[in-house]
């Protein structure tokens, strides 16, 4: 769901500008759009047993993943909402809802696995529901509090048919912010496809999933510094008119990203040799992942830079510069680089993992040039474009903060 973080640019600016009821239209177009977007991807979902057997993955872990995809088509939409209720409140600085809402549904989700996993014989289906059944809930949650919260009052105005208008140039920006994201996940989803063609896919495969499990986990907390910290904030004050609070922002939070990937890493290494008891009781298993954790804590590091300037892009409205920076990232340097350590130099998964990491590496130092190189007072005359260009009416006080 990688089009709803054009919301970041849209909402985030247009909260800057004071023009608050476009925060609700920003909503309900990506609603619309992100709807109509899983349609078609349901549809992949209901085959994909089909197309991991098509690109030759083991048959058993192939038509138990098609099956679970196949009860995940519901979560799909639900997420679609959930991202872009939790990018209204986001762009507002609304955080206190959002982990209250996440809590209640993190503890429903428990009482929904403990009924579904492990009180039936539904196994991963039983999964799939509760997973699906959580995010309904956290969205119902969200909306309510939109609905009849005096925080939203100024935003949320309700339906309006002004929503329906514009979408292509919602889409201008969607969809350069879906690839921009896409092509990153899809390169790790690319690492277990690798791994399943390794001599022991099963244990590849089961060490490559342990080990993006845990990126995902660590790096939940990186998008919280990224998307709190900076991607809001810089598309506030660039959308109030302040080019030195936004470029401010970006050393403050590279700062913090920076400690954290440093205490996290470490954290990893000390623990490697009993995290791999969380997810699997194969003494095998355990030992490989141990030996993938100094690998785990390295990309962790670079990948919250990462997350940090990639935040500046879409809080800039950069995302077509983000795509081919992450085409080029992880499709030519990335992947390539991980097909030849892992297969020609005969490292395995550490190799696949290692070519992430020179990905990384590359997104940080082209990130780092483009950030380095911009005109921020020119950015604030972009985002006082973008605001009126979506529908908000003209607003003269809208000029450029002091740039001592």
């Amino acid at each position: 769901m990688g089009m709803g973080s054009a919301m970041d640019t849209l909402c985030g600016q247009a909260f800057g500008a004071k023009q608050y009821h476009m925060l609700g239209i920003h909503m309900q177009r990506a609603t619309i759009v992100l709807t109509l977007v899983s349609i078609p991807i349901a549809f992949i979902w209901a085959f994909t047993g089909q197309i991991l057997i098509a690109f030759h993955q083991d048959k058993q872990i192939s038509t138990e993943a098609g099956l679970y995809a196949r009860w995940m088509i519901p979560s799909l939409f639900a997420y679609g909402l959930l991202q872009c209720h939790i990018r209204f409140l986001q762009s507002q600085n609304i955080v206190l809802p959002l982990m209250i809402c996440s809590g209640i549904t993190t503890v429903l989700h428990i009482l929904f696995c403990w009924a579904l996993v492990l009180k039936s014989t539904l196994g991963v289906r039983g999964a799939a529901i509760a997973l699906s059944m959580s995010y309904w809930v956290n969205v119902l949650l969200l909306a309510l509090y939109i609905k009849f919260s005096p925080a939203c009052k100024r935003t949320w105005t309700g339906f309006s048919r002004e929503a329906l208008k514009d979408i292509p140039k919602f889409l201008k920006l969607s969809i350069p912010s879906a690839a921009m994201i896409c092509l990153e996940f899809w390169s790790f989803e690319m690492l277990v496809l690798l791994s399943g063609l390794l001599k022991n896919p099963k244990l590849e495969t089961s060490v490559m999933s342990i080990s993006i499990s845990r990126n995902k986990e660590t790096k939940s907390l990186q998008h919280l510094i990224s998307l709190f910290s900076y991607s809001t904030r810089v598309s506030n004050e660039l959308g109030a008119g302040n080019p030195q609070a936004a470029r401010f922002a970006i050393h403050v939070t590279v700062s913090i990203t920076i400690v954290e990937g440093l205490i996290m890493g470490s954290i990893l290494i000390l623990i490697r040799n009993i995290w791999g008891h969380a997810y699997s009781s194969e003494r095998e298993v355990v030992t490989h992942v141990a030996e993938m954790m100094p690998f785990l804590a390295l990309s962790h590091l670079v990948d919250g830079i990462q997350c940090v300037l990639s935040g500046t892009a879409r809080g800039c409205g950069w995302q077509k510069f983000g795509a081919f920076i992450n085409l080029g990232s992880y499709y030519i340097i990335g992947i390539p680089c991980s097909v030849i350590l892992a297969f020609v130099a005969h490292l395995g998964t550490k190799g696949l993992w290692i070519g992430i990491i020179c990905a990384l590496f590359l997104q940080d130092v082209l990130y780092v040039i483009i950030t380095v190189c911009t005109d921020w007072e020119a950015e604030v005359k972009k985002a006082r474009d973008r605001v009126y260009d979506s529908g908000a009416p003209h607003d003269s006080t809208i000029s450029l903060g002091t740039t001592a």
